[in-house]
């Protein structure tokens, strides 16, 4: 999907638009579908970027992250605190914005 059709359908979820090359000055909105504006889509985009790009902490961290088994396993074996002192290295690593 593209960027300017996310940003449609994040206002809208059931647009019906065809997106040209990734061109807002293209759109084809289907019979009967009222049109979003350039602005509104663009400034939706904006801020999908913006959302994405601040909470690039939780997909590192996702990678990072040892599988439930694993963790369960570390906690058994370590008990809370150290399962805890295991996923505060990552954390620490990748802190919130």
């Amino acid at each position: 999907m593209t960027d300017i059709l996310n940003s449609i359908l994040a206002i809208r979820s059931t647009a019906k638009v065809t997106v040209i090359d990734e061109n807002i000055n293209t759109l084809i909105w289907d019979d009967g579908e009222i049109p979003i504006s350039k602005e509104d889509i663009l400034a939706k985009q904006v801020q999908l970027k913006t959302e994405y790009t601040n909470n690039s902490y939780q997909r590192n961290r996702k990678q990072e992250y040892p599988s439930i088994a694993d963790q369960l396993d570390d906690l058994y074996h370590n008990g809370i605190d150290g399962w805890k002192a295991s996923i505060k290295i990552i954390k620490d690593k990748y802190p919130k914005g």
